[in-house]
């Protein structure tokens, strides 16, 4: 007989078999200092190396992945959002210079359907794996008469550690420095909001097949998430570079302007280049499909840059050589100065943090 909690929605063992699924997938991520395994109820991460340390400062970071789910729900496909959802918190790590140590999620849906809960996990711990983040927990809720059955949404939190002193910001941030921009894979995970209400409008199904886009429209929209952790913590690890780094900016929601704004101290200012790149068919394609120039679009997307690394001058050029190494498209945007200036028509902080000016100039390449 069905038990009552069951009548009303809610499958427990559908909940344990979802967890039986994903279980390789996070032990995958687990070095010697995650104690415990799978299925705690709580994650437990030795951190005794910091002892290591002279004074650690933990970083921590919570986000989700927007509307981009809709999309994944829309054409049924949930293995890659949780890559996203790694780059949305443990590269929010990675600006402040801290290296990730150790990473939780929560699902909520209407309907736990146990192969679609694996698929999401196994997104989140190959994004854990590549970034050198432990999975050590989450959370999987049944909402059912709250969601629809086929509706979930993911979010993450992430901790990890920097030494005191090490820690970047705008208070490293010095006139003549140079601004580098690290590209993205697509929209990442903002914006999608826009996409979707220009795609309804437009009355064009994920499942369509785009020429101009050059795919199925889902599925060019579920791009992954670039991570950068990795190739960043390799530069700032670097002796030959170190200090070179001065901040970093994660290009989330916002725009590239107010983001990079966020790092840079009061009285400083920089104009981003746009004739220095030239955003990809994604974007251009939806502003047009939106009857909208892609400038109308720069506070909402992120135009094909995903990081902004605020470096040394004498550094750029090596740095630019070693993310390109590493497989990251990465150019010179601009320079900071802090010459005194009318910041009419700039950005000028952002999400409560007064920082420096922002500006983008110029027209994008064809």
């Amino acid at each position: 007989m069905a038990s009552k909690y069951a009548e009303a929605g809610v499958d427990t063992a559908a909940g344990d078999l979802a967890v039986e699924l994903m279980k390789a997938a996070v032990s995958a991520t687990h070095g010697p200092e995650v104690l415990g395994g799978v299925g705690g109820f709580a994650g437990l991460f030795d951190v005794s190396f910091v002892k290591s340390y002279s004074r650690p400062l933990l970083a921590t970071s919570t986000d989700g992945v927007g509307t981009k789910v809709a999309i994944a729900q829309a054409i049924d496909r949930h293995d890659t959002i949780g890559i996203d959802l790694v780059g949305m918190v443990v590269d929010d790590i990675v600006v402040v210079g801290a290296k990730p140590l150790f990473m939780t999620d929560y699902i909520a849906c209407g309907k736990v359907v146990p192969s679609r809960i694996a698929d999401i996990v196994a997104g989140i711990a190959r994004g854990c794996a590549e970034t050198g983040t432990a999975l050590v927990g989450g959370e999987t809720a049944e909402h059912p008469g709250l969601m629809g059955i086929d509706d979930y949404d993911v979010a993450g939190a992430a901790t990890g550690v920097v030494e005191a002193g090490e820690q970047l910001g705008a208070d490293r941030v010095a006139d003549g420095d140079v601004v580098i921009a690290l590209g993205s894979s697509g929209f990442h995970s903002n914006g999608y909001s826009l996409v979707r209400h220009i795609l309804a409008a437009r009355g064009v199904p994920y499942t369509e097949h785009s020429n101009e886009l050059g795919g199925v429209v889902g599925e060019v929209l579920l791009e992954p998430t670039r991570l950068y952790t990795t190739p960043l913590l390799g530069l700032l690890s670097d002796e030959l570079l170190h200090g070179a780094v001065h901040a970093l900016s994660h290009v989330t929601g916002g725009g590239i302007a107010a983001n990079l704004a966020r790092v840079l101290p009061v009285g400083s200012w920089v104009e981003l280049d746009r004739d220095s790149w030239s955003p990809s068919a994604v974007f251009r394609v939806l502003a047009e499909w939106g009857g909208m120039d892609l400038t109308e679009t720069e506070g909402t997307w992120n135009l094909g840059i995903g990081m902004i690394a605020v470096v040394s001058a004498g550094s750029a050029a090596e740095i630019i050589r070693r993310l390109e190494a590493d497989g990251i498209p990465a150019w010179t945007l601009g320079a900071v100065s802090t010459t005194p200036r009318d910041f009419t028509g700039f950005e000028q902080g952002a999400k409560g943090v007064n920082g420096g000016a922002v500006r983008l100039v110029g027209s994008f390449q064809k």
